[in-house]
């Protein structure tokens, strides 16, 4: 859907209102949007996340300014609203230009009397923005603008001696913007190679410190312009989810099941570490995301068994025994609130418990088609301990061939749980996940 420039904030609104109040994703509404000129496209996708991100921050703000709550049935008088100071507090925009367009926007409304209204709300903002900012920088709900829930779950995680201080690190991080990091397709070029031609269309890179196939972009760039993409030579992935295949280095005639693969980064990993030389199955459960391995494979040019079907059903009945099994499993996602603010929206205190049930299922199931001498790489883009370290915990408890395998001292420096790699958001500029590497001892007859 196309549309012009004089709808973009009554738009971003609308879209904002659809995430908060409906619990739709921001991807998949962004993906359908956008506006005749690519750079109120842009804009308006800038609007629309961080609009999450400051979200609880910026309505807790608009509380403070009301003379009474907005209805139920206005709640798209309060996303505009949240998309105004948004634009006041945190974005380039001048103040006049911010409160003109917003209060213009109503009229895609039909709500003539909010006109007044937020024109009066976001001039009283920036009158009262001290005091009102010192009243929300009191507590850690409205200061980090994320649910109190999210922050208990956390701090429950961190509460250790040895982690004071990491719970105010990774709220803190949360709210960053997350740099634009890509994997280098080593198996048809060096990153070094890759490097130069970055230089050479004057696009300023970094090697990342820790992980080879990794370059961090100083400045997001749109995938057109990176050199060979569209031949494969280099796609975008955080640093931390490219460990997978760093950590199992799959060796070429191995047969190895990637569960819930999609969109197929780590697939695509695994294939060029190891040449396009392993029997690869990847499993996803949604129809469009597989569409999205394909379409990730081909212009890779790599080759794997793509299977649309539940997860833990094809576990149950596949008869099957793979050598390796990247088990990323869906999560909290509380790792990647930087990439995915919406996360801090949509995601409910019940949900946790929900997945962990989720987790351990696809564990057990998981580990009954693992040979015998075979490894299985947990992975979740989650900081909660709840899903990694007490996961893996409760498992191995209950399976006495599962053994841990360790990671080598670089890695295992980096993490911040006793059992398994717990990296945290912008710890060496990547996303919070976790790893954890088990190995199934072979019973002796």
């Amino acid at each position: 859907m196309i549309f012009t420039s004089d709808k973009l904030r009554s738009q971003a609104a609308k879209t904002l209102q659809q995430i908060a109040f409906e619990g739709r994703s921001a991807n998949d509404l962004l993906a359908t949007i956008e506006f005749d000129n690519p750079a109120d496209t842009s804009l308006f996708k800038s609007l629309v996340l961080n609009a999450c991100r400051y979200f609880d921050r910026l309505e807790a703000a608009i509380n403070q300014l009301l003379q009474k709550p907005l209805r139920n049935k206005d709640s798209d008088v309060l996303c505009l609203l949240v998309i105004g100071l948004y634009q006041l507090q945190y974005s380039r925009i001048p103040d006049h230009a911010a409160i003109a367009e917003t209060v213009e926007a109503c009229e895609q409304f039909k709500k003539p009397w909010a006109k007044k209204l937020i024109n009066g709300v976001l001039r009283n903002y920036l009158r009262q923005k001290e005091e009102i900012t010192r009243k929300l920088d009191q507590n850690w709900d409205t200061k980090f603008s994320m649910p109190e829930w999210l922050i208990g779950k956390i701090k429950q995680s961190y509460r250790a001696k040895e982690h004071k201080g990491k719970v105010a690190e990774i709220l803190e991080a949360s709210n960053q913007q997350a740099p634009l990091t890509l994997r280098v397709n080593l198996s048809k070029t060096s990153r070094e190679d890759y490097l130069a031609l970055l230089n050479k269309s004057e696009i300023e890179v970094s090697s990342h410190s820790l992980v080879k196939s990794a370059i961090v972009l100083d400045t997001p760039v749109s995938v057109t312009k990176l050199p060979k993409f569209s031949e494969g030579w280099v796609s975008v992935q955080d640093a931390a989810a490219q460990m997978s295949a760093w950590i199992l280095q799959p060796e070429a005639g191995m047969e190895i099941l990637d569960a819930c693969s999609a969109p197929g980064g780590k697939t695509a990993h695994l294939l060029e570490f190891s040449n396009n030389e392993i029997e690869l199955t990847a499993i996803d459960i949604d129809d469009r995301r597989c569409e999205r391995i394909e379409e990730n494979l081909e212009r890779l040019q790599l080759d794997a068994q793509v299977i649309c079907y539940d997860a833990i059903e094809y576990l149950k009945e596949t008869n099957q025994q793979f050598d390796q099994i990247l088990l990323d499993v869906p999560c909290s996602a509380t790792g990647v609130i930087r990439r995915h603010p919406d996360i801090k929206l949509l995601r409910r205190e019940s949900d946790i418990d929900e997945l962990v049930l989720i987790q351990k299922s696809m564990l057990e199931q998981a580990w009954r088609a693992l040979k015998p001498n075979g490894k299985l790489l947990y992975a979740t883009c989650s900081v909660l301990q709840q899903e990694n370290s007490e996961q893996i915990k409760a498992f191995m408890d209950s399976n006495a061939d599962a053994e841990l395998m360790g990671f080598d001292k670089e890695l295992a420096e980096l993490s911040n749980s006793e059992i398994g790699l717990q990296i945290l958001p912008n710890q060496l500029q990547m996303d919070g996940f976790y790893y954890c590497l088990l190995t199934k001892q072979a019973v002796d007859k």
